[in-house]
């Protein structure tokens, strides 16, 4: 009998004034607040027999019930190795994820490196002819997995410069639905600037969940950083949207920030807060821009070698949406104290955001979540879209090596093996697979941001305490 590997901890004393500790067991999810002698009962296992009141032995049931103590290491490292073979094998949910188109009406310079002017012109736009294929394909893939439920997401590019696709999908995959009894929900991933609510009203019926949209920090450093293609500022005009659309469905605000917009995001959120929509947005957080690294990197921003083809970034796939979500992708190049400053900024605010601690596995762990490029191009994450030696097939079922030989190599991603005993593993799984594969030339490799899970976990003790306190008073 010994403590889980998968334990930490926070003395209360470092969030509040209190003399407890606030334990959590990454593994089982629970979390409790004990005393500091329960704490150190739990330090004394492992060191042999040891005799414990009857009142310990009581604390001892109520920590190996919850997980925080288990039989003996190797039994603790078959349970993580069987957790995520059921999360890579489950079947209770399939994902898509479309690019509809990889067009986009912006200028972001650190999406396009200042390819601006042809984008549109030469980026891929899928057809529908290849919509329809797709659709075909995503209903081979529920009658053959039968899952509960069915979450499509739409983006790019700019997902919404292709609205006759994404119509005839978020139509069509919804009738399949319905006469599979499979529950689907629609998310969309856009800067907004297009988010009407004749959008929203087309899509509302096709079970969507949430749109996604993003704002780069306040008025003037956003109008900098996401620009039109002719310059001319965007922020008025999405908030405009926002505020039209926001009675009608869940809207979550992201943003990208470096080192020269970060400290403009207070700002940002103080004015979200005073906008009549505030109490609607379902959810709020911001990550760290992933750029070509440069000869004198800004101090705190780590340089990723570009991913893709032709010199643009992901090939052209929106570094918005790239990393995006419940994923430890958002906490990656970028020093993790700003991470943390700006959830604490967020939630400071009343808004809804990560908690910086249960953030994956994200979906390139799991067999049955698959993006799809504008030709019907498969790859295991979004993050990889555009990159043809990540691709790990075709909609159309053609064999090639290549293929073959990139879903092998994705279906064997397990960095977390090489992260010893760390705690963090079953929310981490060695860190954000395509920032491996960019920084340090193998997605097999860790890619750590540990301090940043650290501080998460400090952010849930100080809201724990809080809220014994509340029910103590």
């Amino acid at each position: 009998m010994q403590a889980s590997m998968f334990n930490v901890r926070v003395p209360l004393d470092k969030v509040d004034q209190s003399d407890g500790v606030f334990l959590m067991n990454t593994f089982t999810d629970a979390q409790l607040i004990v005393s500091r002698d329960v704490a150190a009962l739990l330090d004394r296992l492992g060191s042999g027999a040891i005799a414990v009141t009857a009142e310990e032995g009581e604390a001892l049931a109520t920590l190996s019930e919850h997980g925080f103590i288990v039989d003996d290491r190797e039994s603790e490292r078959r349970n993580i190795e069987q957790f995520f073979r059921e999360v890579r094998e489950g079947t209770d949910q399939l994902r898509v994820t479309v690019l509809t188109t990889l067009q986009c009406n912006f200028a972001c310079d650190y999406c396009f490196q200042g390819d601006h002017g042809d984008y549109n012109k030469f980026a891929a736009k899928m057809t529908m002819e290849t919509a329809a294929r797709v659709a075909e394909w995503t209903e081979e893939r529920l009658d053959g997995l039968k899952p509960e439920s069915f979450v499509l997401t739409l983006f790019g590019g700019e997902p919404l410069l292709n609205l006759p696709v994404a119509y005839y999908l978020a139509e069509r995959l919804w009738r399949a639905s319905q006469d599979r009894g499979v529950r689907m929900m629609l998310n969309v991933i856009t800067n907004g600037l297009l988010l009407t609510p004749e959008v929203v009203d087309r899509l509302a019926p096709c079970g969507l969940n949430a749109v996604k949209v993003t704002l780069d920090g306040d008025r003037d450093t956003h109008n900098r950083m996401r620009p039109l293609r002719g310059g001319q500022g965007t922020f008025d005009k999405i908030i405009e949207n926002v505020r039209r659309v926001a009675g009608k469905c869940r809207i979550s605000i992201g943003g990208n920030f470096d080192e020269t917009s970060v400290e403009s995001y207070p700002a940002l959120l103080d004015f979200l807060r005073e906008q009549e929509f505030a109490d609607k947005l379902a959810r709020v957080a911001f990550k760290p821009i992933i750029r070509e690294p440069k000869p004198q990197q800004p101090k705190g921003l780590i340089p990723l070698t570009v991913v893709g083809t032709q010199g643009k970034p992901l090939n052209g796939t929106c570094m918005t949406s790239a990393g995006g979500g419940t994923s430890i992708c958002d906490s990656c190049n970028f020093l993790d104290e700003k991470m943390t400053f700006l959830r604490e900024e967020t939630k400071q605010r009343g808004f809804s955001t990560v908690d910086g601690v249960h953030m994956g596995p994200c979906e390139i762990h799991r067999q049955h979540a698959h993006t799809i490029g504008p030709d019907g191009a498969l790859y295991a994450c979004p993050g990889f879209t555009g990159d043809a030696q990540q691709q790990t097939g075709h909609i159309d079922g053609r064999r090639e090596a290549r293929l073959e030989t990139a879903a092998t190599r994705f279906e064997a991603i397990a960095a977390w093996k090489n992260c010893d005993d760390c705690a963090f593993i079953p929310v981490c799984a060695g860190g954000c697979s395509v920032a491996a594969h960019t920084e340090l030339g193998d997605m097999n490799r860790p890619n750590c941001h540990k301090s940043s899970f650290e501080a998460g976990v400090v952010s849930l003790a100080r809201d724990a305490a809080t809220r014994e306190l509340a029910t103590i008073n």
